[in-house]
């Protein structure tokens, strides 16, 4: 089981990385998930993404208080957002509903969290 979630750590730190690089795709998300696995498995993984100077604030604020900070919030909804009016551009209608959507109800969780 270990060893599953030493794999599982793996791949969703090189989802975070791809993310780290990609504007619409997450990194933090990845990281939580990798931080979790990494918990479970290799403890000294786990302390260097907490240690890492860009990543590791925005993780432990999460981990300890679910707290997401106002910037990472702006960037978050500001991404949705971007795509939302990607998808209108490209894809049009109904596609731009499932997009909307996924605005309004992710965006809005994500801004009511702490900060």
């Amino acid at each position: 089981m270990r060893s599953l979630y030493l794999a599982g750590g793996i791949f969703f730190v090189g989802l975070g990385a791809i993310g780290a690089a990609l504007p619409i795709l997450p990194t933090v998300p990845f990281l939580l998930l990798a931080v979790f696995c990494f918990a479970r498995s290799n403890p000294a993984w786990e302390r260097k993404i907490l240690d890492h100077p860009q990543w590791g604030p925005q993780v432990r604020n999460w981990t300890e208080r679910r707290a997401i900070n106002r910037r990472a919030k702006v960037m978050a909804i500001g991404a949705m957002a971007t795509g939302a009016a990607v998808t209108y551009l490209t894809l049009g209608h109904p596609w731009y509903w499932l997009s909307l959507a996924i605005l309004l109800i992710c965006g809005s969780w994500i801004w009511t969290r702490n900060e």
